[in-house]
């Protein structure tokens, strides 16, 4: 449950103290004052997750409460708690923010009932608010090309362990695809309907990781200005990928054994405990009994971890999936960019087939989206696959209407990264006719990354 703390506002003791003693049996944290003014001071120096206000009160009553409450703490959900006579009210301060409104006289049933609804909505609107972070920029889900034996072995053991609740620990080099094989045990689990979350450890520092494993309650450092919840809670329920599990510091280590063995943690700056139902997949391209030995990685946490092993084998050691891969991205990007769907020469496919490759999957794609997108639908030759270091040099360019090659690297010389980006974004927009969110995709970043740099050129004036 996302909902811990809750403010109870209501002038009469009697009724004040059923709430709260309703609250508490709930094993839900409950703080009651008696008026509007003091619920506002309440608000402002410590965090709650719902307030509960009485219509009537002297002073400043529970719709103008309510009210205050939506303007001074967006987000934060209220119930006002009004008589049978007193309907219209209640429909009034819903239309000014209120959640919902729970009738005199009420049972500790109808206020288990209202709080749960509230905490259902929260976590969906939570949830959708993560997936939307994540969907964007996504270039498809969890689809998986192989048909190599050595890949068909491996989507077997997937698919046995998918229905246990046991730990798995996925290991290969970068661009193996990891996150597709956790995606694949979540959708052929017990737990498909619900959440598949992830958290990418090498990307935060130590702190911000924290808070987005745990969650965070207001003012438990700067910038937190209200509670949010963290990765486990919006999993509660189905899945976490703890994508590059090997990065993460030896005092999140402690902390990660902790959650393994007993369910439950606090928020950072929260003194009430949460328990969780989540099943865990670790993903790293670390040799952990190396980390072990050379004591950088908890050997607790390393068997906690290590219950369900599956190993990725790097795509040089199944080359019988680069060409069914190969065609696999070409469809799709041909697709997303409005292109017919090229063919490979033999030429080429002997080329693709025979190439290391050191970025695995990610690096097959990365060559065949360049490829696609330079040809524009003419057929894709050995010439054009563009490998290794000299694929990040600028390359020619054709002129979609005379089929002209162009020289483009003059043009890209000495240029500024920032400024090639913020033109690559800008057509991009343009040819998504403003739609940020398909341009996110496209670019392959979250829409919010896409906004936050829109804003920030806005008001450097750079755009309009």
């Amino acid at each position: 449950m996302s909902i811990h703390r809750i403010l109870i506002v209501d002038d009469d003791s009697l009724s004040r103290e059923f709430l709260t003693e309703t609250v508490r049996t709930l094993g839900l944290s409950a703080v009651a004052v008696p008026s509007a003014d003091e619920a506002l001071q309440a608000l402002n120096e410590n965090a709650f997750d719902l307030v509960f206000t009485d219509l009537r009160m002297p002073g400043m009553d529970g719709i103008e409460l309510v009210r205050k409450i939506s303007e001074l703490h967006a987000g934060m959900p209220s119930v006002l708690v009004t008589a049978h006579g007193s309907i219209d009210s209640a429909v009034e301060a819903m239309r000014f923010g209120a959640f919902d409104f729970l009738m005199k006289p009420f049972t500790p049933e109808s206020i288990e009932i209202v709080i749960e609804r509230i905490d259902k909505s929260q976590r969906l609107q939570e949830e959708n608010a993560y997936l939307r972070d994540e969907v964007a920029g996504k270039q498809e889900g969890a689809k998986i090309i192989g048909h190599s034996k050595n890949m068909l072995d491996t989507l077997a053991v997937a698919e046995r362990i998918a229905s246990s609740k046991g730990t798995v620990l996925i290991t290969g080099e970068s661009g193996t695809g990891k996150e597709r094989i956790a995606h694949f045990i979540h959708d052929k689990s017990p737990r498909a309907a619900a959440p598949f979350i992830r958290v990418n450890c090498a990307a935060l520092n130590e702190t911000l990781l924290e808070s987005e494993l745990f969650g965070h309650e207001k003012g438990a450092f700067t910038g937190a200005h209200k509670a949010r919840p963290g990765r486990f809670e919006l999993a509660d329920g189905g899945t976490l990928l703890l994508d590059e599990i090997g990065d993460i510091s030896p005092a999140m280590q402690a902390k990660l054994l902790r959650v393994l063995e007993e369910e439950e943690f606090e928020r950072v700056g929260g003194s009430h405990t949460l328990k969780v139902d989540v099943r865990v997949i670790a993903s790293t391209n670390r040799s952990l009994p190396d980390e072990v030995a050379a004591g950088k990685f908890r050997e607790d946490l390393y068997y906690r971890l290590h219950v369900l092993p599956i190993h990725l084998s790097a795509l040089r050691e199944r080359r019988e999936d680069i060409a069914a891969l190969a065609f696999h991205f070409a469809d799709f990007y041909s697709t997303q960019n409005g292109f017919k769907a090229p063919d490979f020469t033999n030429s080429a496919r002997e080329r693709l087939e025979s190439w290391t490759w050191p970025g695995n999957v990610r690096e097959l794609e990365n060559v065949v989206q360049r490829s696609v997108v330079l040809q524009q639908g003419r057929r894709i030759d050995s010439d054009h696959l563009q490998f290794g270091p000299s694929a990040h040099t600028p390359p020619a360019a054709v002129n979609a209407g005379t089929g002209e090659v162009i020289d483009i690297s003059a043009y890209l010389a000495n240029r500024p990264i920032a400024e090639l980006e913020r033109e690559a974004i800008l057509a991009t927009l343009g040819s998504t006719n403003g739609n940020k969110s398909e341009a996110a995709r496209r670019l392959g970043v979250t829409a919010r990354t896409l906004s936050n740099k829109m804003k920030l050129w806005r008001q450097m004036g750079l755009v309009a």
